[in-house]
C-alpha cells in the first residue's frame, strides 16, 4: 500500500454499446488527489462527470484503465478487490446533493449506522459519530430528529456520515447546489477542514461558480477527457 496516495486514475475509459452504436463517455481520463486534499472536477452536461463518479464509485465497472483509491489498486482492467459492496461502505464516502437522511433514526444514529454495519461494536460507533457531530459543530443536534434540522445542520451530518468509516476517499456530487453563498462556502470550509484533520482525498462534482475559487486544484472534464487547471484559488481554511 501507497500512503501517500488518496486517489489516482491513469488511461480510465469507460464505453457504451459496441459497434457503431458504441459511445466513449471516458477517454483515457489521468487524475490524482493527494491524502489531505479537496478536488474540483466541473464539466458541461454530458461531458463525463457522472460516469467518472460512478466508476471511482465502484458503481458501474470501466472499460479499461486503473483505478488506486487509498494506496490500493482497486481496478486495473478488471476489479482487484472481491466484494465492491464492502468497498463502498468501508473504503468510500458519498455526499450527495440531498442529505439523504434516514428519518426515522436520530442525527447520531445516521451518523453511527455505517460503522454499525461494518460491524463495529454498538458504543464505539456512536463515540466515533459523536467525534464527528462535534467537529461539525452539531454535536448538540445528536438526539434530534433529522425532520427538525435546518438544511445546512443537515448537510452537515451527511458529512460526518460520510466521515464515520474514515475513508481515504470521498465523492462528493453537487453538494452545494441547493444552498446560498454563505452556506455553501461554510459547506468548502468544511470539507477542507475535515480533507486535512482526517487526511482525505476528497473530489467535489459541481456546477456551482460560487465555490470555483475555494479548490486550489480543478480538473475540466470535456468530451471525456480531463485537463487539469491548477492554481486556480485558495482553499478555504
Amino acid at each position: 500500500m501507497d500512503q501517500g496516495v488518496g486517489i489516482r486514475i491513469e488511461g480510465l475509459s469507460k464505453r457504451y454499446g459496441a459497434g457503431e452504436t458504441a459511445v466513449d463517455a471516458l477517454k483515457e481520463v489521468n487524475m490524482s488527489v493527494a491524502p489531505g486534499e479537496v478536488v474540483g472536477l466541473i464539466g458541461p452536461s454530458g461531458s463525463g462527470k457522472t460516469t467518472l463518479l460512478k466508476c471511482l464509485g465502484a458503481v458501474i465497472e470501466p472499460t479499461r484503465g486503473r483505478m488506486t483509491l487509498g494506496g490500493d489498486v482497486i481496478y486495473d482492467n478488471a476489479w482487484k478487490i472481491s466484494d465492491l459492496r464492502v468497498l463502498r461502505r468501508d473504503r468510500i464516502g458519498f455526499i450527495f446533493q440531498a442529505p439523504y437522511l434516514i428519518p426515522f433514526l436520530d442525527v447520531t444514529d445516521n451518523v453511527a449506522l455505517l460503522p454499525m454495519l461494518a460491524g463495529r461494536p454498538n458504543g464505539e460507533a456512536r463515540a466515533r459519530a459523536l467525534e464527528l457531530l462535534q467537529a461539525l459543530d452539531v454535536a448538540h443536534r445528536a438526539k434530534a430528529e433529522t425532520s427538525e434540522l435546518s438544511g445546512g445542520e443537515q448537510q452537515r451530518v451527511s458529512i460526518a456520515r460520510a466521515l464515520a468509516n474514515r475513508p481515504p476517499v470521498i465523492l462528493a456530487d453537487e453538494p452545494t447546489a441547493p444552498l446560498d453563498s454563505d452556506r455553501a462556502l461554510a459547506v468548502m470550509r468544511i470539507l477542507n477542514q475535515m480533507a486535512s484533520q482526517y487526511q482525505t482525498a476528497i473530489i467535489v462534482v459541481t456546477h456551482d461558480e460560487k465555490i470555483i475559487p475555494t479548490f486550489r486544484r480543478l480538473y475540466n472534464i470535456r468530451d471525456g477527457r480531463t485537463f487539469e487547471e491548477a492554481g486556480v484559488g485558495r482553499a478555504l481554511v
